[in-house]
Parts: C-alpha cells; sequence; structure tokens
C-alpha cells in the first residue's frame, strides 16, 4: 500500500511518530516505510496536485497484463495501465465498477509486505461499496482463490457505504492499522494534526475508528479483540 501526499516530509514526521515508522528513499522520490526494519508501505508525493490525496491498496498477481484485462472485462475500469517500477515490479491502477479504485502489483524485487497484522502495520481492506452483492461478483470473480480457496485467509472485506459515511460518499477502500489501543492512538492523531472522521465502532474483525492524517489522507485504525 502507499500514500499518495502533497508532502512527503510532514507524512513520515506524522506516520513516523504514530506507528514507529523508519524511512529511506525509494524509486522516484517515494519512501519506504519501515518498522523494525521490514517494508510495510509507501509514501510518495502526488504528481498533481488536483489528483486526491488517499491510501491506496495493491493487490498482488502474478500476471498484472491479464489481470488489468479482467478488471476490465468485468466492468472496471483501467486507470492507469501496467507500468514497471524500476525492478521492484510493475503496478497498475484500476477501478470497480462502481469507481472504487485499487492497485494491481506483480512483483518483481518487491514481494509485498514484510510483515502486517502487528500494531503499526496492515491489518485490513475493507471495500466500502453501494451495491455490495455486485461487489461479490466482482471481487469473486477476480480473487476466488484468495477469498474462498483451501486455506485462505483474506484480509478484504465489504460493507454498504451508509454503514459509516454519508450516502454521498463515493465507493472506496480504506486502509486498515493495526494498534494495540485505538484510544490512544487517536489522541496522538488529533496531536498531530489529524481528525477523527468516525469514532470507535464495533465490526466483526475488531474495533475501528476511521481518521484523516494532517493532509487529509483517510485511513482507519484497528484494535482486535
Amino acid at each position: 500500500m502507499d500514500a499518495q501526499l502533497p508532502d512527503v516530509e510532514a507524512g513520515r514526521r506524522f506516520y513516523g511518530e504514530l506507528f514507529g515508522w523508519t524511512f529511506e528513499e525509494s524509486h522516484g522520490g517515494s519512501v519506504w516505510a519501515r518498522l523494525e526494519g521490514e517494508p510495510v508501505a509507501a509514501l510518495a508525493r502526488k504528481a498533481d496536485g488536483r489528483l486526491p490525496t488517499v491510501w491506496t491498496v495493491y493487490f498482488a498477481t502474478p500476471d498484472v497484463e491479464g489481470l488489468a484485462d479482467r478488471v476490465w472485462a468485468a466492468g472496471g475500469q483501467v486507470v492507469t495501465a501496467p507500468l514497471p517500477v524500476g525492478d521492484l515490479g510493475t503496478a497498475a491502477l484500476v477501478t470497480d465498477p462502481e469507481g472504487a479504485v485499487f492497485g494491481l502489483w506483480e512483483p518483481g524485487t518487491h514481494t509485498g509486505f514484510g510483515t502486517r497484522h502487528e500494531p503499526g502495520t496492515f491489518a485490513w481492506a475493507e471495500l466500502y461499496a453501494r451495491d455490495t452483492e455486485a461487489a461479490n461478483t466482482f471481487y469473486g470473480g477476480l480473487f476466488h482463490e484468495a477469498l474462498f480457496g483451501s486455506g485462505a485467509r483474506p484480509d478484504f472485506g465489504r460493507a454498504p457505504v451508509s454503514d459509516v459515511f454519508p450516502a454521498e460518499m463515493p465507493p472506496h477502500f480504506l486502509v486498515h492499522f493495526a494498534v494495540a489501543d485505538c484510544a490512544a492512538a487517536l489522541g496522538t492523531v488529533n496531536r498531530l494534526g489529524g481528525r477523527v472522521q468516525a469514532p470507535p465502532f464495533e465490526t466483526s474483525y475488531g474495533r475501528v475508528a476511521i481518521v484523516t492524517d494532517n493532509q487529509g489522507a483517510s485511513f482507519a485504525l484497528l484494535e482486535r479483540g
């Protein structure tokens, strides 16, 4: 996953203090975020100020071209065609039929998260959709083995937009970071200039609060029971 930010240095300060991340330079002005030496995310400078300030989750695939074709064939859109990122891998940005944006990643030397499900790392991705049955069909077709195959342990769920957000909110993915103490993490978010979009609520996968960072990128904090 990565965050597209107007100010990467401000992002380093915010997430470094919130999650204990350290940083190193990466490709094209991006920085890797690491926790205890393991890669957990990337921060990148927005190339165009008109683009949204967002966190994007990437789904791994051995064939990014083929998967992008399948997205298009299933009613989604290809926003950014597959493009090599140095020797790290090949990335594409796509949408589902409702317009929710997600990434595709065919690994090169960068194979994905070094660690997850630990405090300060990726824990879950929730799709907020208007038509949950259509989402089931679309993503179930794209990622059937990962969601339903033998031994599958998906980190991905979906819910109606109206469960948490105003009805006019566009469908979107929300990246969740694990935290040991949701209330304490919310205090840190506020102190660092972020804000709370939705105070803590209970879900089937844990206690969740939705926040934005000090540049407007939304994400969630997840405290497992």
